[in-house]
């Protein structure tokens, strides 16, 4: 891990539009610990457009899909984009394959620690998961860099691979009291928790999910590579759309076999999730690399110059920190207005700081890699 100057987000070897994309994805993923989102959902709010916004920021209890369940998908997509650049800069550099292989297991060494130190500081006590972004992305990256080098046929169809041989899995798993596939708790994923963790996680998250989020990372390495391409512009846009639109017609279809489940990542949430991810990413490079649309978008980028760091400081209690610090003040200020309004601020306030941090870094160019 370390820190480094390079920082102008507009030079001429940067996918601006990722940038962005990434930007857009830390900035909502970091107001989690904001609880923002937990004051819309007031009981006192039930109907009104401000609990419908709360609401897609939370994830769904099970079966369907809601804004918040894409954010994890648009991470584990972003950070494939981003490896034919990465491993294109550094071979630019002078780097050996030897030397950029070792950088890439070193990397995915050190996601898997940070993700399970993250699971390590609530209970107090280690515990393996890989039910969070760092930890599955640890295992997703490493299997997308190694089979980066294969064609465009033969990733896609390894990730529909993957999905298939889940499916089989879940679908005929035969241990008695987890072999109802799409059932809270009662199922192989929940199994295999149990087998590495010898616990259930809360809220029927599954670590196993792990496995079914790869096709992510490996579409984003797919797309990452068109982008590369010398292809013109507007055909990438147009090949990107057309996929992500097969993805997102396909998997709602799907879900009529198959529930769209984030919770244990399912194949319809997988190939309907990505629709959206390549969608969103077609939008990105539409606006900010085609249309060149960017000056406002700085505000977002900021944040994705710092993924990391942001992350893990709102993680390990940076938020929690920052919002006892503010909620006396803006508790104060706007107490009168009610409890619920006064929470909903504070959360602003809180989700303003924490963007402040990443441009405070940003201004000092000060970036943190790994």
């Amino acid at each position: 891990m370390n820190a480094t100057t390079n920082s102008n987000f507009q030079s001429q070897d940067r996918l601006i539009s990722l940038d962005f994309f990434r930007g857009f994805t830390m900035f909502i993923l970091i107001a989690e610990g904001t609880s923002l989102f937990h004051a819309m959902i007031d009981p006192s709010l039930k109907g009104t457009f401000l609990y419908f916004i709360g609401e897609q920021f939370h994830h769904h209890p099970w079966h369907g899909l809601r804004f918040w369940d894409l954010i994890q998908p648009f991470f584990m997509f972003i950070v494939g984009v981003a490896i034919p650049f990465s491993v294109s800069k550094r071979s630019a550099r002078g780097q050996s394959p030897a030397e950029i292989r070792n950088h890439a297991i070193r990397r995915a060494f050190i996601l898997l620690l940070l993700g399970w130190g993250l699971y390590c500081i609530g209970p107090g006590y280690i515990t393996l998961r890989f039910q969070n972004v760092l930890a599955q992305l640890s295992v997703t990256y490493i299997v997308a860099f190694f089979l980066m080098k294969q064609s465009f046929k033969t990733q896609f169809i390894i990730t529909i691979a993957i999905l298939v041989v889940v499916e089989i899995i879940y679908r005929t798993f035969p241990v008695a009291g987890f072999d109802q596939p799409f059932t809270p708790d009662k199922n192989f994923g929940a199994w295999f928790d149990l087998l590495i963790s010898g616990e259930l996680s809360s809220g029927h998250w599954v670590s196993f999910n792990a496995i079914p989020t790869t096709a992510h990372t490996m579409w984003g390495v797919m797309a990452g590579q068109l982008l590369m391409g010398a292809k013109p512009q507007m055909q990438k846009l147009k090949i990107l759309v057309i996929f992500g639109a097969i993805g997102v017609v396909a998997g709602f279809a799907l879900d009529y076999v198959t529930p769209i489940i984030k919770r244990i990542c399912t194949s319809s949430f997988v190939i309907y999730s990505g629709g959206w991810t390549v969608l969103t990413l077609a939008f990105s490079y539409w606006l900010i690399d085609i249309k060149k649309i960017q000056k406002w978008a700085k505000f977002l980028i900021i944040v994705g110059m710092n993924p990391l760091f942001i992350y893990l400081f709102a993680n390990v209690g940076g938020s929690n920190l920052i919002h006892r610090i503010v909620r006396p003040f803006t508790n104060g200020l706007f107490g009168w207005m009610g409890t619920v309004t006064a929470d909903i601020i504070t959360g602003f306030v809180v989700w303003f700081c924490l963007w402040y941090l990443t441009y405070w870094l940003y201004k000092r160019k000060i970036f943190i890699r790994i």
